[in-house]
């Protein structure tokens, strides 16, 4: 069914059925498409192995997710896990007009989950603009069915997820006050990983309850306070692996382990080889 709005904008829906490499290797189209504000019809699905991603670029609806209901805006996006049910209808004073794009496939399940550990389903992006480009060009690739589609829907959908990640990190849901302060904490833990570090000391130095700042450290970084200093403390580590002939107690010193079982273990846990393993492949 096509609609064409006042602007001009006409609807088009394309399906589309992914190649058997897309499904084991990229993130693919399952169904991408426009909205003009003439075609004003509602949907209302469930349990489909889906994900949907879309922008409301003129005009205001209705969703309705997760025991929630949201006014969507224009200028806003929405990202919700179709498996869930889910309603959404245009406004009838102030219909909208949408792209949107229904994907599955490589991580998707992990980069959305990762997703709602952060952000709400409905957010307001400072570059609103790349993703209507995005999803433009998911549009255009698929309609035009170029040779290269699945590969460029991959990336295009890559690039959305991206936006949406880094809702917070524009600023939308935290006071600058309270960035800088985490700020603060990322950096004094970058600069001294090897020392004696504890959630208590990190609270008391900064002025913050150990639950604000366990919580709100973990939704803007997206790590805890202890991973962020294991993984600084590992980082290190393969440096001394690498560039260093010293012996693996030493360097377990070095990275700030009281013992060179627990830099082994945590190192074999994160890299998945073990510390000498490491230190040979790199050296031959």
């Amino acid at each position: 069914m096509e609609a064409i709005s006042k602007t001009g904008n006409i609807s088009k829906r394309i399906i589309c059925t992914p190649s058997p490499s897309a499904k084991n290797s990229f993130f693919y189209v399952q169904e991408t498409g426009c909205l003009a504000a003439g075609d004003t019809a509602a949907a209302y699905r469930k349990d489909l192995e889906s994900f949907l991603f879309a922008a409301v670029t003129k005009g205001r609806g209705e969703l309705n997710f997760g025991r929630e209901t949201y006014t969507v805006s224009s200028g806003e996006c929405f990202f919700i896990d179709c498996w869930l049910p889910h309603y959404y209808k245009s406004s009838e004073d102030e219909p909208w007009e949408l792209l949107w794009v229904y994907f599955n496939g490589a991580t998707s399940r992990q980069y959305y989950d990762f997703f709602l550990s952060q952000s709400k389903n409905v957010f307001r992006l400072s570059s609103f603009e790349r993703a209507v480009s995005a999803i433009t060009r998911i549009i255009e690739v698929n309609e035009e069915k170029n040779p290269n589609g699945e590969i460029l829907s991959s990336k295009y959908i890559m690039d959305l997820m991206t936006l949406a990640l880094m809702v917070n990190a524009d600023g939308e849901r935290y006071d600058s006050a309270l960035k800088n302060k985490l700020m603060s904490v990322h950096n004094y833990i970058n600069d001294h990983f090897s020392e004696e570090m504890s959630l208590e000391m990190l609270s008391a130095k900064f002025y913050i309850s150990k639950f604000y700042l366990t919580r709100e450290y973990k939704r803007i970084y997206g790590m805890t306070i202890f991973q962020h200093i294991i993984t600084a403390r590992i980082n290190y580590g393969k440096k001394l692996l690498r560039f260093s002939d010293k012996s693996i107690e030493d360097i377990a010193h070095l990275c700030g382990f009281n013992d060179q079982s627990y830099f082994a273990r945590q190192f074999k846990k994160s890299e998945n080889i073990t510390c000498f393993a490491y230190r040979k492949m790199w050296m031959e």
